[in-house]
């Protein structure tokens, strides 16, 4: 009996709701079923610059203390560091509770990472649960577009605390009254 090898890439900490719908996806499989579990870190440097090209250039010229130093930026980092760990383990102890078996580890390049993983585990399917991102989805440069194109498994993509009746449109649009 093999195992059944399962990469998930996450965006942030799993409820327990979610752990248990992922579990739920597998239950029925025969082979001892690992989950690989990916957790991006912010990147501090992105997030200041993204933050900074938010304001108008006037606002930059007439506040040169605007612009982080490098200690700004470490601390800014650590931060991030420390709120991922927490998320993974979060997310680690949520799917062991939902009765999983997984391990996990932080990333930087999220595509990257997953297909490395996938092959590395020789894993069956990638799972990568999101928040929903619209314009990124509509404009297929999100993390479950990229993936399917880099993958040769199956990519499951689920949006974060929501059922899978939601997420099928269930009690969407226009009700009679």
């Amino acid at each position: 009996m093999a195992d059944y090898d399962v990469v998930l890439l996450v965006e942030q900490a799993l409820s327990a709701a979610d752990a248990a719908r992922v579990r739920s996806l597998h239950e029925a499989l025969e082979d001892p079923v690992t989950y690989h579990v990916l957790l991006p870190v912010d990147d501090a440097a992105a997030r200041v610059e993204a933050a900074m090209g938010t304001l108008p250039s006037s606002e930059l010229l007439g506040a040169p203390g605007v612009l982080a130093n490098s200690a700004d930026l470490a601390a800014v980092e650590e931060d991030a560091r420390e709120r991922a760990d927490k998320a993974l383990a979060d997310t680690l102890a949520a799917l062991t509770s939902a009765g999983a078996t997984a391990s996990g580890q932080l990333v930087q390049d999220p595509i990257e990472a997953l297909a490395a993983k996938v092959k590395e585990v020789d894993g069956r399917e990638a799972i990568i649960l999101t928040q929903p991102h619209v314009v990124a989805e509509f404009f297929h440069v999100d993390w479950t577009a990229q993936a399917r194109r880099k993958l040769g498994v199956p990519v499951l993509h689920l949006l974060e605390h929501e059922t899978f009746d939601e997420q099928a449109g269930e009690g969407e649009g226009i009700q009679g009254f």
